[in-house]
């Protein structure tokens, strides 16, 4: 995501769009750099966005990030569902969180 015009296009998207907030200086978020191209050809049912918090601080906020890296996933303009705390996240739950995402969808 580039600007807040980029979130209304977030809400937008067809089907499930998944934001990723993230920084450059984060540990956990180089964690996973990775592994994410991986899952995101394994979801490739959801758009994936990224975010980063330190250009989105106001976004963060209203939307009550916490920690990073975080996801939270909307499907016709409105958030299903979210995966935020301030731990470090491994593949395995990224993909379980997911994955229950679109069984919520």
């Amino acid at each position: 995501m580039k600007d807040m015009t980029s979130f209304q296009e977030v809400l937008d998207t067809d089907g499930i769009s998944c934001i990723l907030f993230t920084a450059n200086w984060c540990p956990d978020c180089i964690a996973i750099r990775p592994f994410m191209p991986k899952i995101e050809k394994e979801f490739s049912n959801i758009t994936f966005y990224k975010a980063d918090r330190d250009k989105f601080i106001d976004l963060c906020q209203e939307l009550n990030i916490l920690g990073i890296p975080s996801f939270v996933c909307f499907e016709h303009g409105r958030e299903i569902s979210r995966f935020v705390s301030k731990f470090s996240k491994t593949e395995a739950e990224i993909q379980a969180f997911l994955t229950q995402t679109i069984q919520k969808g």
